[in-house]
């Protein structure tokens, strides 16, 4: 991923094609990616909306640790992030197995669930910023027979919640009442409001997009 001279460069400390894919849908291209590998097991007692914006701020933190030894990388303007999904204060795991993405999918059916999104940026100077984001979402009451397609097809895997609402679960939901993005994983308006926010210059990609695309 190149740089441009006119521009910091844009580091996106995540290795999720979906949150890389939204960046690029809003006509940004970052110059690296840095997966940060942390613990993301919850604290006793600790709540979606606290989960998420300390884990946003902890992938912030070990990703810039890391460029920091890289001298060509420091002064980066870099974004981390990390989605919660949960029913009152329970929250639902990233799904890794069968079991999992059954008991998360039939506690979804028929009812609300919230998603959060902890956005945390970190500017040219190290300076932070953070920001959470709640959508509330709403799920059809599923059969078991679409329960049992749904598990066979494997789109739940590494999901938080079991689920990707981008793909065949996006027919699961009745109502959404905020973002869309921050339940795929990265809500755009405010993450590009944040990046708009160092200087960084989003909106210069817009004109290179191609027109031929719909």
């Amino acid at each position: 991923m190149a740089q441009t001279a006119s521009r910091p460069k844009l580091v996106l400390a995540s290795g999720s094609p979906r949150r890389l894919a939204l960046l690029q849908q809003a006509g940004i291209e970052p110059d690296r990616l840095v997966p940060a590998e942390i613990d993301e097991t919850p604290a006793p007692r600790e709540s979606p909306r606290k989960l998420a914006l300390r884990l946003a701020r902890e992938k912030a933190s070990e990703a810039i640790r890391r460029l920091r030894e890289e001298a060509e990388w420091r002064g980066a303007v870099l974004i981390a992030a990390d989605t919660v999904v949960c029913v009152g204060r329970r929250i639902l795991p990233k799904a890794e197995t069968v079991d999992e993405a059954d008991a998360c999918i039939r506690l979804l059916s028929g009812r609300s669930h919230r998603v959060y999104t902890g956005l945390c940026l970190v500017d040219q100077q190290e300076r932070t910023r953070a920001r959470l984001i709640e959508t509330r979402v709403r799920f059809k009451r599923l059969s078991g027979p679409e329960i049992e397609a749904y598990l066979a097809s494997g789109e739940w895997r590494g999901k938080a919640g079991g689920y990707a609402i981008q793909g065949i679960a996006g027919a699961f939901v009745t109502a959404l009442i905020g973002s869309y993005t921050n339940v795929v994983g990265l809500p755009l308006t405010e993450a590009v409001g944040l990046i708009a926010g160092t200087g960084y210059p989003v909106m210069q990609g817009w004109s290179q997009q191609d027109e031929g695309q719909p």
